[in-house]
């Protein structure tokens, strides 16, 4: 992974150095220690974060599943704690073919619009 050949004797990683290592913002590793359990990075008497190697490759986990393999957060999590029972139960949403669309507009606008979609799938999961 990224962590591994950026800090090879380290061990823990502060939240700017994680969101570095997995070109995350800090706001939305904060968002996923409220939604997904397995994140859960230490944190000091004085309220930083750190995050250990295992923490990042969870980070980078997540990241995939929501932007690459585009599941819900909800089917996520699911995946995450047990990947058998995650499959084939409709949760994830299938990310869009590349070469698909014919333009660059075109696929700026299915991105946004999966974007969009997403975002209103986690206010509708919020309940």
């Amino acid at each position: 992974m990224a962590a591994r050949s950026e800090a090879p004797g380290k061990e823990t990683f502060r939240i700017g150095e994680v969101c570095r290592l997995t070109s995350t913002k800090a706001f939305v590793l904060r968002y996923w220690e409220t939604e997904f359990p397995m994140l859960r990075p230490l944190k000091t008497p004085k309220g930083h974060r750190l995050y250990h190697r295992e923490d990042i490759e969870t980070v980078l986990e997540i990241k995939r599943l929501l932007y690459q393999e585009g599941f819900t957060i909800a089917g996520a999590r699911r995946h995450m704690s047990d990947p058998a029972a995650a499959g084939g139960n409709g949760d994830s949403v299938p990310a869009i073919r590349r070469s698909e669309p014919s333009s660059a507009a075109s696929l700026r606008t299915l991105q946004e619009l999966r974007d969009e979609l997403r975002a209103i799938l986690t206010l509708l999961e919020r309940g």
